[in-house]
């Protein structure tokens, strides 16, 4: 079962169709890519209305690595700092790469790659997350690629791979914390395969409630979504729901969206294991319900067009 996420964390801080999606995008520049400058330019508006399709966070991960600096303009963080979950204290932005990949909508993704030795000093663990935009209610989507095995190295690891909006602060009073879960060999009790949906209350003392699908194995890829609206969290995968929350048990407070991939526990030592999670695109879709139909249809046209990055979310 899940476990509270206890991170550490530094701070800063309905789906077009596709002919009127490109007719936008095509008239709106500087919407993809990352943000420049210009000297010469006028100066901008302290509020400038963004361009493209309104309430809309859409990044398909074309970067050239965690050091990018259009992966910072664009509102993404690769964790470096302490805490937990897992082996705390061993949180690495080498782990975070961005390869190009055939089997990826436009031939590249976000590489999430930990690692371990089976030792606290031999671990990496990584994650990335979203920083400056604030989400809440509306459509939370993702192309992500599981694995059931690693890269190298021997097999039995307790390793968790997530997709997960939660608070900036895990002392709030309004915490609020949506996970997806897979752990191919198990861990807190299970012998896995198992996929966990949980939405949280209180992270201390744990106050949530979960739905576990168990002994299927998930290795590839699998769009999982989560969508939050009027009062209810609804996890779906691959366009079947899974579980729905309710009550004190969904969001109360604006979030971040977080990839990671990390360990539970140390099982065993000897010999070094690689294990790799993918994320393709992740979309973001502010106060509406959206099919998973209508999210591909969006997310097509964004790659149609050109467009790696865009978003419309307003900033508070």
């Amino acid at each position: 079962m899940s476990q509270p996420r206890r991170t550490s964390r530094r701070r800063a801080w309905t789906a077009l169709t596709l002919p009127a999606l490109l007719c936008v995008l095509a008239a709106c520049s500087g919407s993809s890519g990352g943000a420049g400058s210009d000297d010469a330019a006028p100066a901008r508006s302290a509020s400038p209305t963004p361009p493209g399709p309104p309430g809309t966070l859409f990044d398909n991960f074309h970067y050239t690595g965690s050091d990018d600096p259009a992966l910072d303009a664009n509102g993404w963080e690769v964790r470096t700092g302490v805490g937990g979950p897992g082996i705390k204290d061993t949180w690495t932005a080498a782990g975070a790469t961005f390869p190009e990949d055939a089997s990826a909508q436009g031939g590249r993704a976000l590489q999430l790659q930990s690692s371990t030795d089976g030792t606290k000093q031999g671990t990496k663990q990584v994650e990335v997350q979203t920083t400056g935009t604030p989400l809440f209610t509306g459509t939370y989507a993702a192309r992500v690629y599981l694995s059931d095995k690693p890269v190298s190295g021997r097999n039995g690891d307790h390793v968790v791979e997530t997709f997960f909006p939660i608070s900036a602060s895990d002392s709030s009073e309004n915490y609020s914390e949506l996970d997806y879960e897979y752990l191919p060999n198990g861990g807190w009790g299970s012998v896995g395969p198992q996929l966990d949906t949980t939405s949280w209350f209180k992270a201390d003392p744990p106050d949530r409630v979960t739905h576990a699908l168990k002994k299927q194995r998930l290795e590839g890829w699998h769009i999982m979504m989560i969508t939050f609206m009027d009062g209810k969290a609804t996890y779906s995968l691959d366009g079947k729901d899974l579980f729905t929350s309710s009550g004190k048990y969904v969001p109360r407070e604006k979030v971040d969206m977080h990839f990671s991939n990390w360990f539970i526990d140390l099982p065993f030592t000897g010999g070094s294991r690689t294990w790799n999670m993918k994320v393709n695109w992740f979309y973001y879709k502010a106060g509406e319900a959206v099919s998973q139909a209508d999210v591909q249809k969006s997310v097509d046209g964004f790659y149609s067009a050109g467009t790696n990055h865009i978003n419309t979310v307003p900033k508070s």
